[in-house]
């Protein structure tokens, strides 16, 4: 079983796209993130409850799974911009179990520019139980609503390594509550997954979808594709996999804070 990450909560978090419609919710994506929590706009205390299922665990570019989808739920509580939260994931098809708890502070240093750090403790339960301990922060830029980048890091304590992805998203209001994402993410890995390779991992694309079905209500998936380049061209080799190294997923959340 590969180490796998929830990278920012908004982690191993990680799932920016900011519509103006819909500006309680933070969708920072990336191949980390297991979901997409909503941002707390009030100083005051919410709770968010979130469930989730992927048809594939795709993190860093690979399938962490053998086979089947995974199915997600967190609970988190946010008080101005701090969140903390309580993750768990359970494979459909093998027997898997994740956990992830951690916070994730939110920093505002302009209007256009958002910075968050945080920390995890991430629990893996399958044919060899592990754990891994992370620290994580991101960097968004929103200088119009049509094109947002955003730079993602994850630092691991067990692999002592980093992993980074430059993301472009653009998301597209099409009707009332409903919001289309198209997105890119150029990612690198620094001895994160692979201790003998350093660079260029994987390049990812995709399209995110969203409806707030109400106020505290909002439903929102995604379909995604991965393209391997050089890291795990050379792990595929030295481990003699000729099979595919592309990945296509797809999955699906329901979001209720309250």
């Amino acid at each position: 079983m590969k180490k796998i990450t929830y990278l920012t909560l908004l982690p191993c978090i990680v799932f920016a796209a900011f519509t103006s419609h819909a500006d309680n919710i933070s969708n920072l994506d990336d191949s980390h993130n297991i979901n997409k929590l909503p941002k707390n706009e009030q100083n005051e205390t919410q709770f968010i409850v979130d469930l989730g299922w992927d048809s594939e665990y795709i993190s860093e570019g690979r399938n962490n799974l053998d086979k089947g989808g995974i199915t997600w739920g967190t609970l988190a509580v946010q008080r101005g911009d701090l969140n903390i939260y309580a993750t768990g994931g359970r494979a459909d098809s093998q027997d898997y179990t994740e956990w992830n708890f951690g916070l994730e502070y939110a920093i505002a240093i302009s209007d256009t520019i958002d910075v968050s750090i945080g920390y995890q403790r991430l629990e893996f339960y399958g044919d060899e139980p592990c754990s891994d301990n992370e620290l994580f922060s991101s960097l968004t830029y929103q200088f119009n609503d049509w094109l947002i980048p955003s730079l993602a890091y994850t630092y691991s304590t067990e692999a002592g390594g980093y992993f980074v992805e430059a993301s472009i998203h653009s998301p597209w209001e099409l009707s009332d509550g409903f919001t289309v994402t198209p997105y890119i993410t150029q990612a690198f890995d620094f001895q994160y997954v692979t201790e003998e390779h350093n660079g260029a991992n994987h390049f990812q694309f995709g399209i995110e979808a969203e409806y707030i079905i109400m106020d505290q209500l909002v439903i929102s998936g995604h379909f995604s594709h991965t393209l391997a380049q050089e890291d795990i061209k050379l792990e595929a080799k030295a481990e003699e996999n000729e099979g595919s190294l592309e990945q296509t997923y797809a999955g699906i959340h329901l979001t209720w804070n309250f």
